[in-house]
């Protein structure tokens, strides 16, 4: 049964292969960005492949963008049965420049060189701000088109930081953190009207946010690039293609007693001790 599929930060790599697949299932996708143009490109590709697709521009940080785009999305397409939560992000300011604290540390005026000590408060509450807060509020909107209706469902985005916070990025694993205690928190909530609320926990997938991070420019990885496919089980980074199983799942009438839960996508990176 078809059915209408929001996204939020569909724009970017991950989100997008996910809006292609619901596609090519039958189901119709608003595919939701804060650049325009980017969630017109997926649309675009989606619709030339025999699916239906519209971008919609969509700050998650801003209530009545939402209702702007819940507005669109309701006339075009119908009302939402399912939303994915997909916007989120890290940022340099709450990033530590180092993995460790050393007294050498504290001395070092290098220009750009952090410490915990040293972390923008502003780029801190920015980082929660877009991955907590960026899922809170395009529930609060689309999620008053679930109620009482059937088949309805939310799939949040987590990390596997989540589960054990990584080196260097406070922010960002503190607020993955929120984001899986809020999918139960939710999930309980909305267990009397019909909705079903779960979140992927994806390791490391190779994005435009962090490849750089992880990967030279001839290719190579960086020694975090290293370190991370080392404690990869698997001994690979995530492609996109491997959301796609476990979202149809949570997605799909399969899954109808599946609620409150926060999957592991990872390679067995949450698995490993190391050792």
């Amino acid at each position: 049964m078809s059915k209408v599929i929001v996204l939020t930060g569909a724009g970017g790599v991950l989100c997008s292969t996910l809006a292609s697949a619901l596609a090519e299932k039958g189901h119709k996708i608003a595919i939701l960005d804060l650049r325009i143009e980017a969630a017109n490109k997926v649309a675009d590709v989606i619709n030339s492949q025999g699916g239906t697709a519209i971008g919609v521009a969509a700050n998650v940080l801003e209530k009545e963008s939402l209702i702007n785009a819940k507005v669109e999305v309701n006339k075009q397409l119908g009302s939402c049965d399912i939303l994915i939560n997909g916007a989120g992000g890290n940022h340099p300011l709450g990033t530590t420049s180092n993995p460790h604290l050393v007294e050498e540390d504290l001395a070092n005026k290098t220009e750009g060189f952090k410490t915990f000590f040293d972390l923008d408060p502003e780029g801190i509450k920015f980082v929660f701000d877009l991955n907590f807060i960026g899922t809170l509020l395009p529930t609060q909107v689309f999620a008053t088109d679930m109620v009482g209706k059937k088949g309805c469902s939310i799939l949040n985005i987590s990390s596997m930081n989540a589960f054990t916070p990584l080196t260097k990025i406070p922010a960002y694993s503190g607020a993955k953190a929120a984001v899986s205690n809020f999918t139960q928190w939710l999930a309980v909530h909305f267990s009397k009207v019909g909705i079903r609320v779960n979140a992927l926990a994806p390791g490391f997938f190779l994005t435009d946010q962090n490849r750089t991070l992880l990967t030279k420019e001839d290719g190579d990885l960086t020694p975090r690039g290293n370190t991370i496919i080392d404690q990869t089980p698997m001994g690979r980074f995530g492609e996109p293609e491997d959301l796609v199983g476990t979202t149809l799942w949570l997605c799909g009438e399969g899954a109808n007693f599946v609620t409150g839960v926060v999957i592991p996508i990872d390679g067995g990176f949450s698995a490993f001790s190391g050792v």
